[in-house]
Order: C-alpha cells, then structure tokens, then sequence
C-alpha cells in the first residue's frame, strides 16, 4: 500500500473499540471512525446511553466497566469472536477529580487510578494480546496535558498523577511492541467542551483563567480531538509509535 493510499484510506474496513464511547471525546472518535469506514464497538459502564449512542452511528455496544478485568478481557474477546480481528483500540474511559493535595484520601487515590491508569493498563493488555497474536494494530490511549503541566487554578493532583502515569505507559508499550507491528500512541487533550468540564466551565472566574492561558483563546470541541486520535489510529500515521500528541490550543507551549 502506497502512502498515498493509506492516508486516503487509513480506517476503511478496520475493526475498532472504543472504551468509554458512550459520550464526550469517545462518542466522537467513535462517530468520526465509523464515518470514514470503520466497524466500531463502543465499551461503556453506561449501559443504556451507550447502547444509544452506539445505535445512532451503527457501532456495537459492549456494557464493561474497565476496573473489571475480566470484563475487559470478555469484551476484547467478544469483538475478536464477532469481527475476527481487532485493528484499533482507543482508550477513553476516564474520569476527573480536583481536590486539594492535603484533602486527597486514600479511597480518592486509589479510584482516580484505578479508572485512569489501571483501566488503561487493561484495556492495553487485553487489546496488545490481540494485537500482538495477529500481528498488527494500533492502540490509542487518552491522557490529558494534566499528565505533562500543573493545571491552575484547580488543584487536582491525583488526576494528573493518573494521567502522567497513562503517557509513560504508552511510550513503554510502544517500544515494547514496536517490532511486532503493534503501534501505541497517546493524545493529550487540552481543555474540551465535555460533560466533564461542564461544572468547572459553569465557573466564570475558572473558566476565564482556562482561556487566558490558551493561546488560542477558546476551549476544543471534541470533534477536534477525535481528528487527532483518528490520525494516530488510522495506517496514515504507520511510522509513529510511543507519541503523546498534546491538542492544547498552545496551553502548555506558552
């Protein structure tokens, strides 16, 4: 395949999961996936909206919840069962949490990493054993620029740590996997009109403090971020592995 035909079609026919598919960054990677060719499964904890959202792009729907191992082992195999091959794996399940660092518990710790960095670790390790057997795929995996800067004025330092640890996961799977075809990228989003900002953008002072330190002026949409992660996922981007592609808007650059 010549580059010229793998950028024109980089997803065309490729199986791809998507965890935490139901809503915000995952839906739209999922949408713009299944747009442009290819055959998507949607994991969520959310049962119903999941099962919603995937209908109305033509995805499938697996309900898993990714601090359950053998949920996420059951729903790679199940994709691998119906579609006998996986191609794609983005990884977005994740969640938020700020509190100050004097405040954070033990059980605040341990959940905020155990969705963020551990539910990472076993959506990799259950898609990489796919991956690795059939010699080829490409793996994405949602950090945050949390994972590389200290966001202000929120203080959410288990978030970021969790975040940090999903960027160094993926450069170390990626040298690992590299010369078995298997390619692991990350992207590292900005700012994002999400559900999961929605209380901290409803913040006029928060929200004004997000815009003064992005260049740009605005926060993303998250059509803007699944373009990038498709880039990543697609053969268009067949000689990039162990890259955390950050769509910040030059927050972190200024």
């Amino acid at each position: 395949m010549t580059i010229e035909q793998r950028t024109r079609n980089s997803v065309v026919g490729q199986i791809a999961l998507v965890t935490g598919g139901a809503q915000g960054i995952g839906l739209a990677t999922a949408t713009l996936l299944s747009q442009n060719g290819a055959r998507v499964v949607i994991v969520d904890t959310q049962h119903s909206s999941g099962a919603a959202s995937a209908a109305g792009i033509g995805a499938g729907f697996i309900a898993a919840d990714v601090t359950d191992t053998s949920a996420v082992d059951d729903a790679v195999d199940a994709v691998l069962s119906e579609y006998g091959s996986l191609d794609i794996a983005v990884n977005c399940a994740g969640i938020r949490h700020s509190s100050p660092g004097i405040s954070i518990t033990d059980d605040d710790w341990a959940h905020v990493l155990d969705v963020n960095a551990h539910g990472v670790l076993r959506a990799c390790r259950a898609e990489g054993r796919v991956m690795l057997q059939q010699g080829g795929g490409s793996i994405v995996n949602i950090a945050s620029m949390s994972g590389s800067i200290v966001n202000v004025p929120q203080a959410q330092a288990v978030y970021n740590a969790s975040k940090a640890a999903v960027i160094l996961l993926t450069k170390s799977l990626a040298v690992e996997w590299a010369p078995f075809g298997v390619r692991v990228n990350s992207v590292s989003p900005g700012y994002v009109e999400t559900a999961l900002t929605a209380q901290s953008r409803a913040n006029p002072e928060r929200l004004s403090e997000w815009l003064h330190r992005t260049p740009m002026g605005r926060i993303a949409q998250p059509e803007e971020i699944a373009s990038c992660v498709e880039f990543l996922a697609s053969d268009a981007a067949s000689f990039v592995t162990g890259h955390d592609l950050l769509v910040d808007g030059g927050y972190t650059a200024a």
